[in-house]
């Protein structure tokens, strides 16, 4: 990694819908290498500079509402997400004594070209938006306040937390 950077997102993701029975070693291997793996040693790059040249700075991963709930067909996914969460938590923790801030950020579905052909299902979507206590499906532009924040200082005392994005999916 070059840099020095202040600010980390990690925001690449994967999802392979299935059910646990047909769910293959592949499946597994693509979700959990971009979901669990790249996080972390994206983010040992990046805070590995930071401590060297005693720099504070804000990661932020980008999880999602499965990282504190399950739900049919993501037993993966809520796997990886679940393992964001706490690799949050523990990096906090390390990271905290340098000044270096990990938290999460827990969108629920959100309208974007890797979900849309999903939502297009009327049946899906429908079961989606029954479990959102706003009664609908997220955008992009829903994020990126609470991202803002997560990145910045105004959130200087936030640490090794996960701030829902779900419109109240995990309130019920």
């Amino acid at each position: 990694a070059r840099g020095p950077y202040d600010v980390l997102v990690n925001n690449a993701g994967a999802n392979r819908p299935a059910l646990l029975a047909d769910v293959t070693e592949h499946d597994y291997d693509v979700v959990a290498d971009i979901n669990v793996r790249s996080v972390l040693f994206v983010t040992r790059a990046v805070t590995r500079q930071l401590v060297e040249r005693r720099m504070g700075g804000s990661v932020v991963h980008v999880g999602s509402q499965m990282g504190h709930v399950g739900g049919p067909k993501r037993s993966v996914y809520c796997a990886t997400k679940h393992a964001v969460e706490g690799m949050a938590k523990a990096m906090a923790w390390e990271l905290g004594p340098h000044g270096i801030r990990v938290n999460t950020l827990c969108p629920t579905f959100i309208e974007t070209d890797m979900t849309r052909a999903a939502l297009s299902d009327a049946t899906f979507r429908e079961w989606v938006t029954s479990k959102i206590a706003l009664g609908r499906v997220g955008t992009v532009r829903d994020a990126m306040g609470p991202l803002v924040f997560l990145a910045s200082d105004a959130s200087a005392l936030v640490t090794g937390s996960a701030l829902m994005v779900d419109g109240g999916w995990t309130a019920s």
